[in-house]
């Protein structure tokens, strides 16, 4: 059995977001699946098997943290796909079923896989009591996101103001079901993106995600609104960064990135 350990989000090795990706014949049991996650340790693991042909799917898609199953997850799928048009497993548009829908990675001639996930509904809310003090930043505004990403979305300042967090992650755990995208328009659209992010995750297992496509699903309907424009680009990440470029659809948001294959190996357990 083989595992593959993938850069999202990135051209270059040892940045984007890193992510597991196993290949399975069929499902085994959740402990399992739960056991590899936390043995490799990533914010995602990415377990797929192939589905019978002609329905409306091609491949089962699940992905587990280190402690416990997510609804969607971004890099992991682009990872996958990445991993199965590499391989000689699949070509063109490749269909995921997963526990938020049916997903499809579109993979192009220049190497970028376009995703198709659906948009997050953003719902403005107060600022919850606590949060600017726990992020350690001034807040403009908060909107809540949709189930299947479960986040709270913070708008911050400016620029500075994402890259310097140095959040108490014990706090933010307890403002939302999964984490806290905190985001800024970008301070020189110049350097070739229109806003940036930082993730935050600990009520799941996940410190901070260097790059998440979910996230983006929110993110895109959020930033079209206020640029006025259906197409943009994300920076995301503290230590590690990467790019997503986004295609506002109505209800669906295309994600757009690179992904690089740094480990393969055999799972022997």
């Amino acid at each position: 059995m083989r595992i593959r350990i993938v850069d999202a989000f990135t051209d270059r090795p040892f940045s984007g977001n890193p992510a597991g990706v196993v290949l399975l014949d069929a499902f085994p049991d959740d402990h399992w699946l739960q056991k590899v996650a936390a043995e490799v340790n990533l914010s995602e693991t990415a377990f797929a098997h192939p589905l019978p042909p002609g329905g409306e799917a091609d491949w089962a898609l699940r992905w587990l943290t280190p402690v416990t199953e997510v609804d969607m997850c971004g890099h992991a799928t682009l990872a996958t796909a990445h991993v199965l048009h590499t391989t000689g497993r699949a070509t063109g548009t490749v269909r995921f079923s997963a526990r938020c829908g049916i997903l499809s990675a579109t993979a192009a001639g220049d190497g970028s896989i376009t995703m198709d996930f659906p948009t997050s509904p953003l719902t403005p809310v107060p600022t919850p009591e606590g949060l600017a003090k726990a992020l350690g930043a001034d807040v403009v505004a908060v909107h809540d996101t949709a189930p299947h990403i479960g986040d709270l979305l913070v708008e911050l300042p400016d620029e500075q103001s994402v890259r310097s967090l140095a959040p108490d992650l014990a706090a933010l755990a307890t403002m939302s079901d999964r984490g806290v995208i905190a985001t800024a328009t970008a301070e020189d659209p110049g350097r070739g993106y229109d806003f940036v992010s930082r993730c935050f995750f600990p009520a799941v297992g996940i410190d901070e995600d260097p790059v998440t496509g979910s996230a983006h699903t929110a993110l895109a309907p959020f930033w079209s609104a206020r640029f006025g424009r259906d197409e943009l680009t994300g920076l995301q990440g503290g230590a590690r960064t990467g790019m997503v470029r986004t295609t506002l659809r109505g209800e669906r948001t295309l994600l757009t990135g690179n992904a690089v294959t740094v480990i393969e190996g055999d799972l022997l357990a």
